[in-house]
């Protein structure tokens, strides 16, 4: 909502009132400018108006409208070079064209450019509010008039880059083919993974993933492959490796750019012969198992460099899918905006929450170095802190100033390290804590204080290996 301010010069009487978006009329004919302001202010808009392209331009950096409406056929500035310097600096804002000498051509070339509406003058007033309705659907943000597109849990998109990248996932989950997909932290890798793994004939069994970054190269290989008893110190039963729990379904490998040249190897002879061969074993068993594979890094400097296998590069880079930033996709931001403060609520058992439409604008406006999951943060942050139903643009600024982006602390860092080392330790070990604790070089008292700080139970290991070994 607006607040009532002192007309400026060029904005209409009137267009200072609360109203629930705003409008910027360019033309140079001002008895038009007069009507199709009546018009919108009587429909419950906030109008601003501009005689020319060049004071249109300086109209938006003080009013932040958040639709333009503009004649073609203009002196100086027409409309078609209106619409390509908005676009270069906001490519978001939506622009709806005016022509009293409309051709298809000059529709054509608009769209093009991103014009979401072509309307001939004289234009009719229902018509006109007719369109501005539907392209303020969603205030802040290139409208559409479809709903967004979703695939598994928690992927919804706008935007055609998305929907492109979702029709290509679509069609590789029906097989049983090999797929890497690249991206930033925080994109949404491992949601596309499951989503994936969710469309394909395997969805009945489990989907498992690990991060071959976290885990030590000692304790990832018996995580990977399994161990057989007495493969080595602390190793009192037999563990079933993820390969193996995996089977007849999908093993997702996220950040493989850090595993260890030597597990390389190993992995890479899985992938070709389908078999594992579980540490302290002389015999290998078959495994079903569709891989997906997923990485931040540059995979193909890291081949050039030596760190990375260039066989089981090209072995894992059979379907490569990238996932792209969020500041790439920001037609997605609001329809993202509106799930997770659904997905909120649903979860506290709570109304659902809104953002203010200046709110939304920010955020589709922000850089996003997280990313989605940065996102995510932010509604967390914005819907516990609001006491109201509407979120303003105040709290959005504060949450996104006090995010860290996706940058953990060094303590926070060190703490996630240390929990999934325990965690490794204590699978392999099955749950003994004495073993345990000599693999960890600590003893075991010093042992079970780690354990009670990253609130872990023994106990829950020590059932998983017994079933293992029945």
């Amino acid at each position: 909502m607006l607040s009532q301010q002192p007309a400026r010069e060029g904005q209409d009487a009137g267009a200072t009132a609360e109203r629930s978006a705003r409008v910027l009329l360019v033309d140079d004919d001002s008895d038009m400018l007069a009507l199709l302001s009546l018009w919108l202010r009587k429909a419950g808009f906030a109008v601003v108006t501009a005689g020319s392209g060049r004071d249109a331009l300086a109209r938006i950096g003080e009013n932040a409208p958040h639709l333009v409406i503009t004649d073609l056929f203009m002196d100086e500035m027409d409309g078609m070079a209106l619409l390509t310097e908005i676009h270069r600096h906001n490519p978001l804002l939506p622009v709806v064209m005016l022509s009293g000498q409309a051709r298809i051509p000059d529709a054509v070339k608009a769209t093009h450019l991103g014009s979401l509406a072509f309307l001939t003058k004289p234009v009719d007033r229902n018509d006109l509010i007719a369109q501005v309705n539907r392209v303020l659907r969603v205030p802040g943000a290139r409208a559409d008039t479809t709903p967004p597109t979703r695939f598994g849990e928690d992927i919804i998109c706008r935007s055609a880059r998305m929907a492109e990248l979702l029709e290509q996932a679509e069609m590789g989950a029906d097989s049983d083919i090999t797929v890497f997909i690249s991206g930033e932290t925080g994109t949404g890798k491992e949601a596309l993974a499951k989503a994936i793994h969710a469309a394909s004939p395997r969805r009945a069994a489990a989907f498992i993933g690990v991060n071959c970054g976290a885990i030590p190269e000692q304790l990832l290989e018996s995580e990977l492959f399994g161990h057989e008893k007495g493969a080595f110190t602390g190793a009192n039963t037999r563990h079933e490796g993820l390969f193996q729990a995996a089977n007849g379904g999908t093993l997702f490998l996220d950040e493989i750019g850090d595993m260890p040249l030597g597990l390389q190897v190993k992995l890479l002879r899985v992938l070709q012969d389908f078999e594992v061969r579980p540490v302290g074993s002389t015999r290998s068993m078959p495994v079903n198992v569709r891989i997906i594979s997923a990485t931040h890094a540059n995979l193909e400097e890291a081949v050039e460099a030596g760190e990375f296998r260039e066989d089981l590069y090209y072995r894992l880079h059979v379907v490569p899918m990238h996932m792209p930033g969020l500041s790439e996709r920001r037609e997605d931001i609001p329809p993202l905006l509106d799930y997770f403060l659904a997905r909120h609520a649903e979860r506290l058992g709570s109304g659902k929450k809104h953002f203010a439409p200046d709110a939304i604008e920010y955020l589709v406006a922000a850089r996003w170095p997280g990313n989605v999951r940065q996102l995510i943060n932010v509604v967390e942050l914005c819907t516990t802190l609001t006491k109201g139903d509407v979120i303003p643009l105040t709290m959005a600024k504060r949450a996104l100033r006090d995010e860290p982006a996706d940058m953990l602390t060094l303590k926070d860092a060190k703490d996630e390290f240390e929990r999934n080392y325990l965690i490794s330790v204590l699978r392999i070990t099955s749950g003994n804590v004495a073993n345990a604790a000599r693999i960890a070089g600590r003893n075991r008292t010093e042992f079970y204080k780690l354990l009670n700080q990253h609130g872990l139970d023994p106990a829950a290991f020590r059932a998983q290996g017994e079933k293992d070994e029945t």
